[in-house]
């Protein structure tokens, strides 16, 4: 019991975050009589936030290396202003649109890298620059009207669902993913348990870990058969999917991700043992850009158009997915399913309170506070640790 607790201690905000999500939508599923839990509101909730989860993950970087970037918002506007322009007007392929969409998206955020790791200009001060920039920009290029609409193809990007067989109401396609997800977590779970027996840390009792295991795949395959019941897995699932295994790699996996980690628990640290925490820095705000330009196109497909006004508060909220994910706002402490998690329970938030019928002020007002005792709970725990 003794190594039970001091396993959820050493991960209490993972945890902690996991549960939250479980009880707000268990609180929600009951004050909306059923509704948040119905397959159709399910599938609007991944569309309603992928472009959100994707920039918690680019922030997330962000963060860690203990930066800011409030330009992100503004960035996917002017993305998916330019995006629209090349489709719309210019009768550009769509494929080659994206493909250059991004490439701007790398483009801007290795503008803002350079000012804040070679010039040494403050992250606020150069991502507040950008934010007024790039807003600028967008109206500017869009000449304050909307372009529409997308191309079928492109819009298929977040507002498709992937094939399925047979006849019936089920999409097997997503039962198989759902079984097929279910197997690898609990290799992949059974695997690092061998790991860490090897170099003897700490490990859940057998009992706790079969538990664990039954319940995380008894909700894996809940929500497969209930994204089944309606259209299946959208297209951007698979996508947010493969970004959370890549990301989540990189940040365990690789050298790169130790230098992030390190380069925002100690940049003076950091640059005395080796590491280019300059080099690193330009391209953590690099992949930032590319990962704003992604939630530009999701957004503009997702809406069927491209409006002067779009990506308004997108930072703010990609910000406190990170944070109320288990980010530190001093930097060196993440992960990439934290940030998720910490989106998708700003996403069940919002979803819930329209449900319910509070106005976008008490939303506000209560997202704020969240936000402010996720932030307050890092900092206890750090004192209290040290």
């Amino acid at each position: 019991m003794d190594s039970v607790k001091k396993l959820f201690r050493s991960n209490i905000r993972q945890y902690g975050m996991f549960i939250a999500l479980a009880l707000i939508m268990l609180f929600f599923e009951i004050i909306t009589d059923g509704t948040l839990l119905r397959p159709l509101n399910i599938t609007n909730l991944v569309l309603q936030n992928s472009y959100i989860l994707i920039l918690a993950i680019g922030m997330l970087l962000v963060i860690i290396t203990g930066h800011i970037d409030l330009s992100v918002g503004s960035v996917a506007a002017f993305v998916g202003a330019v995006s629209a322009i090349m489709m719309v007007n210019l009768n550009i392929h769509f494929s080659l649109a994206i493909i250059l969409s991004l490439l701007i998206g790398a483009a801007v955020g290795a503008w803002h890298g350079f000012w804040i790791a070679y010039v040494r200009i403050p992250s606020f001060i150069v991502t507040l620059a950008g934010m007024l920039l790039f807003r600028g920009l967008t109206m500017l290029v869009l000449d304050g009207k909307s372009v529409a609409p997308f191309p079928d193809g492109f819009r298929a990007i977040s507002t498709g669902f992937l094939p399925t067989f047979g006849g019936g109401s089920l999409h097997y396609v997503t039962i198989l993913i759902g079984i097929g997800l279910s197997l690898l977590l609990i290799v992949m779970d059974w695997r690092k348990r061998l790991l860490d027996q090897r170099y003897k840390l700490e490990v859940l009792p057998p009992v706790f870990m079969i538990v664990k295991l039954a319940v995380l795949v008894a909700i894996l395959n809940y929500f497969a058969f209930l994204l089944a019941s309606y259209k299946g897995l959208p297209n951007i699932f698979v996508l947010l999917f493969a970004l959370i295994v890549f990301y989540t790699f990189i940040m365990r996996r690789t050298i790169m991700g130790r230098h992030i980690y390190a380069l925002g628990g100690n940049e003076k640290a950091a640059r005395l043992s080796g590491i280019k925490t300059k080099k690193m820095t330009f391209w953590v705000f690099v992949n930032m850009g590319v990962m704003a330009a992604l939630a530009g196109l999701v957004f503009a497909a997702r809406l069927n158009a491209a409006t002067p006004k779009a990506g308004v508060n997108f930072e703010l909220d990609a910000i406190a997915a990170a944070f109320i994910g288990g980010a530190s706002a001093t930097g060196g402490v993440g992960t990439v399913i934290g940030a998720i998690v910490g989106g998708l329970v700003m996403g069940v938030m919002n979803n819930g309170m329209s449900l319910v019928g509070l106005g976008i002020d008490y939303q506000q007002g209560i997202k704020g506070l969240v936000l402010l005792l996720a932030v307050a709970f890092d900092i206890y725990n750090k004192n209290k640790s040290s």
